[in-house]
């Protein structure tokens, strides 16, 4: 590893979503108190979130369903539109939480990022589940 200006560890970008870092990386890599400021904090943009959110999903079963969850999610909402019942926007919303929490706490073994940083969190999962569609990132 190299180090960043600030003297943090740099990792290399990672073959699986060009640009970032973290599939590649386990958190047996980094100190614990390197893990410990990344869990405390704030993130300047996505851009410098996206990493870290992929280093917090290196379990392939986690992975999987976070992807479940996001498309029952999408099929609520399609449900929603067809048939105009708001009740889909909560399933939707629990579908979703609820597959990528089991994936957390069951298989990563780790906290969920939505709980420090509710907004990229959620972006976060947006984007890895179009870069598994697209091959990016290993389903």
């Amino acid at each position: 590893m190299t180090q960043a200006p600030d003297g943090s560890p740099r990792r290399r970008p990672s073959a699986l979503h060009p640009g970032a870092e973290g599939l590649h990386c386990s958190k047996q890599d980094l100190p614990e108190t390197a893990m410990a400021h990344a869990r405390l904090r704030e993130f300047e943009n996505f851009a410098a979130f996206f990493p870290y959110y992929l280093s917090e999903h290196q379990n392939r079963t986690c992975r999987r369903l976070h992807f479940a969850g996001s498309t029952v999610a999408l099929l609520c909402l399609v449900a929603l539109v067809v048939t105009g019942n708001f009740w889909w926007l909560l399933a939707a919303v629990v579908a979703g939480y609820a597959f990528a929490w089991v994936g957390h706490f069951g298989f990563e073994k780790n906290r969920p990022a939505t709980f420090r940083h509710p907004v990229y969190s959620l972006m976060g999962d947006w984007v890895m589940y179009a870069d598994i569609w697209r091959g990016r990132i290993p389903f």
